[in-house]
């Protein structure tokens, strides 16, 4: 199967990462990440939702539930054994070597990342990078129905939290936030369906 890498900037908007996560369970491909994914993901959440007035309990609790949730879901999906090759990478933002190692040791073919400019070179050969954008916008082309049934898993699980969504309200706020080709092609094979 297909393996791809996700890197922090892509688990951290809620929606994108549960559509990314939804994916993988449908298979679509293989979820990779790393404890220092998981550890830089767990910061930069605690610091995001303490900012926005929630309590350090609510936060605490959230991200420890989030994190145990991504491990039983994917029991295979943390990679180890990858620091040895730390020294090997040069890639243009050092703190970024991390990633690519997990990536080298994971076998992934992808890493999937917002941050384009931390892997412009360096990269080992058969090892690339695309935007979760570019990426959702593949795996639709590929495999539609288990993409769009991602998608309609995601909204089933609305409404418990906050409003009930439908599945063409969860691609509007996608197109709107992270992921606007993918959301406006998916949109135009719902459309298509009708």
């Amino acid at each position: 199967m297909f393996t791809a890498l996700l890197d922090t900037c892509v688990l951290v908007p809620s929606l994108q990462r549960d559509v990314l996560l939804e994916c993988a369970a449908g298979g679509v491909y293989r979820p990779v990440w790393s404890a220092a994914i998981l550890d830089e993901l767990s910061y930069t959440l605690t610091r995001l939702l303490t900012d926005r007035g929630r309590s350090a309990d609510e936060v605490s609790a959230y991200v420890t539930r989030l994190c145990r949730q991504m491990d039983q879901a994917f029991p295979d999906a943390t990679i180890t054994g990858w620091e040895h090759l730390l020294p090997t990478i040069v890639v243009p933002d050092p703190d970024d070597t991390h990633v690519v190692a997990a990536a080298v040791v994971a076998g992934a073919q992808l890493i999937v990342t917002s941050d384009q400019r931390g892997f412009t070179e360096g990269l080992p050969p058969g090892l690339c990078t695309q935007t979760p954008d570019e990426f959702l916008l593949d795996a639709l082309d590929l495999t539609p129905p288990l993409v769009l049934g991602a998608v309609d898993a995601v909204a089933a699980r609305t409404g418990r939290h906050g409003p009930a969504r439908t599945t063409r309200e969860i691609l509007e706020r996608l197109r709107a936030a992270s992921t606007p080709a993918f959301a406006a092609a998916a949109l135009d094979r719902l459309d298509e369906a009708l």
